[in-house]
């Protein structure tokens, strides 16, 4: 049974919403998933789990999280990763989901080989909770 960890950082709720489908997703394809706000993820959830997913609402300047989610991230800088599967997820505002190619060039950097992501505008429609439940299956296989 493949091991997924999903580590998010949820502002309004919208990234919440996703990394639960993901979690949905993940779970219905049979794998062994935990998912956590990044307050609550260590170091070892990353390093034990088979693929993963991380989330951020676009944040100051299109950027990802940076109070919590970016120092966490940062500590795989120097960590062999492996080319381990990862998914990336978000929501956006005002601006059109840039955030998502600067978090794609980091987890990129960082030695991780993203499989998917999907940033939503705002809260998720029917068909992008679908898509986020896809990428949970992705993530199990």
């Amino acid at each position: 049974m493949k091991k997924v960890c999903i580590i998010y950082q949820s502002q309004s709720g919208n990234v919440e919403v996703l990394a639960n489908e993901i979690f949905n997703g993940a779970k219905k394809a049979g794998a062994d998933v935990s998912i956590k706000l990044v307050s609550e993820a260590t170091k070892e959830d990353v390093l034990s789990a088979d693929a993963l997913a991380f989330g951020s609402p676009s944040k100051n300047g299109n950027n990802i999280d940076q109070q919590e989610l970016a120092p966490f991230l940062e500590e795989f800088k120097l960590t062999l990763n492996n080319n381990k599967p990862v998914v990336l997820f978000g929501s956006y505002g005002w601006d059109n989901g840039e955030f998502m190619n600067k978090f794609k060039n980091l987890m990129d950097d960082y030695g991780f080989n993203i499989i998917g992501s999907l940033a939503v505008n705002e809260s998720p429609s029917t068909e992008e909770m679908k898509k986020a439940e896809k990428l949970g299956e992705l993530l199990a296989k």
